[in-house]
């Protein structure tokens, strides 16, 4: 019998790759994304897509709905990967940007997570993973919205994994640095829905990180494609045992070393360049 596994944040990056290796791998994939015409591509590619808007508590629930229809009423394993980055300073963003931001990055995630657990309970095992980030471990300039979504992701993360232990429920982090993905797009678009750059004593800085975000490709040499995350991903689905944490790229594997090493300040210095 194939394994079910449901992935949120399909309509590209991560989410879309993983949902169509793990579906040419065998496993029984429901990809979710927030818009229905991302939904209808996937279906075109022969993928079980449902729509799922981590935003909206009722599309939540109607989206799982339909992967449990899809799977006969079980779900082995959680993908937690929709996710968005809102940049600025957080002098600068509105209370209503962080709002957006949480209820995307976590509150959706939370009561999404909620449900399956449920699920899995019921049918004695599961595997939830939830992809978080480099900037969960440490901060960076104008990525406050985010870090704090993600610092908070850990946080809440580390409490679900104690409170399952002995339901044969695991739970993992995949903590990925700089990916291929349409992340700088999507976040470019939060920066300019927010932020009034003109006005901002940040103003020389942002006009740097729009440029950077406005480029097709990632500058950032240490970025690493897709396949990058899948790998972990792979490990997990087949470990009895998966480990709570599992570092991608390159910074991952610097910063969290460096953090538990240094003194804030030193860290600080560092951060500061990036």
């Amino acid at each position: 019998m194939k394994r079910s596994i449901l992935i949120t944040g399909c309509s590209s990056g991560i989410g879309k790759y993983c949902a169509e290796q793990l579906h040419q791998a065998g496993y029984l994939v429901i990809a979710s994304c927030r818009r229905i015409e991302d939904v209808n591509v996937l279906k075109k590619a022969g993928l079980n897509a449902v729509q799922l808007d981590l935003a909206d508590s009722k599309s939540i629930h109607s989206g799982l709905q339909q992967a449990l229809d899809i799977t006969g009423g079980t779900i082995d394993i959680l993908f937690n990967n929709a996710a968005y980055g809102q940049g600025g300073a957080l002098e600068d963003l509105p209370t209503a940007a962080l709002r957006e931001q949480f209820e995307t990055n976590l509150f959706g995630w939370h009561d999404l997570t909620q449900a399956v657990i449920q699920v899995m309970l019921k049918q004695g095992h599961g595997k939830i993973i939830q992809n978080s980030s480099v900037l969960g471990l440490v901060a960076m300039r104008y990525r406050g919205a985010y870090n704090a979504s993600k610092f908070a992701l850990e946080g809440y993360t580390d409490t679900l994994r104690l409170e399952l232990m002995g339901t044969n429920i695991t739970v993992s982090l995949i903590e990925p640095g700089p990916i291929v993905s349409q992340f700088r797009a999507n976040s470019l678009k939060m920066v300019e829905k927010y932020i009034d750059v003109a006005s901002s004593r940040h103003h020389e800085n942002y006009q740097q990180m729009l440029s950077r975000l406005g480029k097709a490709e990632s500058t950032n040499k240490f970025t690493l494609g897709p396949e990058a995350v899948l790998a972990p991903l792979q490990k997990i689905l087949t470990s009895k045992k998966p480990k709570s944490r599992y570092y991608v790229t390159q910074p991952t594997y610097i910063f969290g070393f460096l953090r538990r090493i240094l003194p804030t300040k030193w860290l600080d210095k560092m951060l500061i360049k990036g």
